[in-house]
């Protein structure tokens, strides 16, 4: 029998990324960070649009590598703050980043203006992948320097990154490395896609009517993530004319995505699924319906993915749901051919 091949989804969103990650040579030795990753799976759906902060600011390649060096400031001293990370939270980190060998070699500031132009041009991406442990691109946990170049003991994001999250807070923003573990891998590309949504079904024709329908599809999704936030979202729609339209729909969205960023369990994707299965349970027969149940039971026990008894559920809900339960996107959150719920 031949094998059919099934051809991948059209590319239609857009990925801020690092450039080294897509293999050009752009980091200070001349090399390249390139990750098979987004090269070879993330490429086939995903525009990109690539960005090295450092090049953008003139440092050219190969250059003399750059640092984060931090010490003690008052808390008063708002720029460049970072809060640490100790025990007493009125210390604070003012964070500069130089050279490594050419202490005089300070691009903290241009940086950071290079943060703040290009957020602001980046209005059609769906999420942003950052190169780790850069002091430019790590979204966290970049170590910080005595000047002295010992340890601090500290981390912060990279300079570029720090603003980039602060002026784009909704934007799905992972690092490569992390895009390794199955977990929150597919928790990001549930929030790019979601965040695609919202662009397109609502941003694009905003009304309350299109915030109520986005709000009605997601109930699932937001179940699976953050079982009550279904509801207190619910009391922001119903909000309705009370607000100008465009104050619904950030404080709508801010919301979202806060509950989005929670990470669905074992627990919270069973529930999310019986319920479902509530809405076609009287038309399947009972012998199907048991063959779920022991494949929900043999998830819930970490014997099987996700994708088992999901593929199962969408087979009833194709074959009897309604219109409402059709609509829902914890169903199709993203591409099959990702095969993200194969790993979780």
């Amino acid at each position: 029998m031949a094998i059919v091949s099934i051809p991948d989804p059209e590319k239609e969103i857009t990925l801020g990324i690092s450039s080294c990650l897509l293999g050009q040579k752009v980091r200070y030795n001349g090399g390249h960070k390139r990750s098979s990753f987004c090269v070879n799976t993330l490429d086939r759906f995903f525009h990109f649009e690539p960005v090295c902060p450092e090049m953008a600011i003139g440092l050219g390649t190969p250059r003399e590598p750059i640092r984060l060096v931090g010490e003690l400031a008052e808390p008063q001293e708002t720029k460049n703050l970072q809060l640490m990370s100790s025990s007493d939270p009125k210390k604070a980190l003012k964070i500069r980043v130089v050279g490594t060998e050419t202490a005089s070699l300070d691009v903290t500031d241009a940086l950071e203006k290079f943060g703040h132009e290009k957020a602001a041009t980046l209005k059609g991406i769906s999420g942003y992948v950052l190169m780790q442990k850069s002091p430019s691109c790590g979204m966290e946990r970049v170590k910080v320097y005595h000047e002295n170049g010992h340890p601090l003991g500290e981390s912060s994001p990279g300079a570029y990154a720090k603003v980039l999250m602060e002026e784009k807070p909704l934007l799905p923003v992972e690092e490569e490395g992390r895009l390794h573990d199955p977990v929150l891998c597919e928790n990001f590309f549930t929030r790019v896609y979601t965040y695609h949504r919202w662009q397109t079904m609502v941003l694009q024709k905003p009304s309350y009517k299109t915030l109520g329908n986005f709000h009605s599809t997601h109930k699932y999704m937001l179940m699976a993530h953050y079982p009550q936030g279904y509801k207190e979202l619910g009391q922001i729609v119903a909000k309705g004319r009370q607000l100008p339209l465009e104050e619904l729909l950030d404080e709508y969205f801010t919301h979202f995505m806060q509950a989005l960023k929670r990470r669905a369990n074992r627990k919270s994707h069973t529930n999310a699924m019986m319920h479902i299965l509530g809405y076609v349970k009287k038309t399947v027969d009972s012998k199907e319906r048991n063959q779920f149940l022991t494949l929900v039971e043999e998830y819930r026990q970490q014997m099987v993915p996700l994708i088992a008894p999901m593929t199962m559920l969408r087979h009833f809900v194709e074959n009897h749901g309604s219109d409402y339960i059709k609509s829902q996107t914890y169903l199709n959150p993203h591409p099959d051919q990702l095969g993200l719920r194969n790993q979780i």
